[in-house]
């Protein structure tokens, strides 16, 4: 079972690396032995799992990632790095910060968590804030809602098990993992056979939203948690190539719905309209979008507790 946890993603164009990197990239690429999109998620997984399960367990592991999700446009090759340590070390700081160090003992020994926190310490030493760039954020139990106002309606692809692409979504080569023009909300998905909602768009795109909801939060709501949130977001595009892709993918959390509920779920349409009728002074319309959306992700969220 995958984890319940949404991912928002940046391929950057292979241009964008530096010379060492873009050799191993484009061979990469070329590699038929590489994770296809199909099963990257499940791959990602029982390389994590293998490594929490063994004795003893390892919270990141002990070389980064060489591997990365991929998309072709134009037959330009923009790149995603799993970058898996990075991830792993952030991701056990958030934890051991947030648990008590008693209660830390029982699920790490104490000397690898020293050990773990030594060796993010000492990369950081070396590589400096750069090093901490990571092309992937994961939010578990729910998509967190300033990521939706990076995309538009139109760019949404959903793929149900088994059954091909919605009307509209063109065909893509699993293969190759093609889409097609990010300056369009046409950049679709690599066919994959399992369940999938994904959102993608260029950079360029993401950063005008990401500035039109600004402005209209500021002037209509002023200085809130999630003008923070959304500046957030805004500082973390900025780090990246100006022609990027951007990509939302719902993850494992396709498997909390049913087809009903993936066929109608619009959170990104009904949080534009909720931007826009608060823009126009249509305040009940906007409100209504917007506790559509929250309210959708709540209920998800609750299932976290459930047993």
């Amino acid at each position: 079972m995958l984890p319940y946890a949404a991912y928002l993603r940046v391929y950057e164009p292979l241009s964008a690396f530096p010379d060492s990197e873009r050799h191993n990239w484009d061979a990469y690429a070329a590699s038929p032995d590489r994770p296809r999109r199909a099963g990257a998620l499940r791959a990602e997984q029982v390389e994590s799992v293998r490594r929490l399960l063994g004795v003893p367990p390892l919270p990141a592991p002990a070389q980064e990632s060489g591997n990365a999700y991929l998309r072709r446009v134009d037959d330009v090759l923009y790149v995603c790095p799993w970058q898996s340590r990075l991830r792993s070390w952030l991701a056990f700081s958030r934890f051991r910060g947030s648990t008590p160090v008693k209660l830390m003992d029982r699920f790490v020994p104490k000397a690898i968590v020293e050990q773990t926190a030594d060796d993010f310490d000492r990369f950081k030493r070396d590589g400096g804030s750069a090093a901490l760039r990571t092309h992937i954020l994961t939010s578990t139990w729910h998509v967190p809602t300033p990521w939706l106002v990076l995309f538009d309606g139109a760019e949404r692809w959903l793929v149900l098990d088994g059954a091909p692409p919605r009307p509209g979504m063109p065909k893509a080569d699993a293969g190759h993992e093609q889409a097609g023009s990010p300056s369009s909300p046409t950049a679709a998905p690599p066919t994959s056979p399992t369940r999938t909602l994904i959102y993608v768009t260029s950079m360029a795109q993401a950063r005008r939203r990401v500035a039109r909801s600004l402005n209209v939060i500021r002037r209509h709501v002023g200085e809130v948690p999630t003008t923070a949130e959304v500046e957030e977001v805004g500082r973390w595009l900025e780090e990246f190539h100006p022609h990027s892709l951007v990509e939302l993918d719902y993850g494992g959390l396709v498997h909390l719905m049913d087809d009903d509920t993936l066929r109608t779920d619009q959170s990104v349409a009904e949080l534009a309209a909720a931007l826009t009728g608060l823009d126009t002074g249509q305040e009940e319309l906007a409100f209504a979008m917007y506790q559509r959306v929250i309210l959708r992700w709540k209920s998800i969220q609750v299932l976290e507790s459930a047993n």
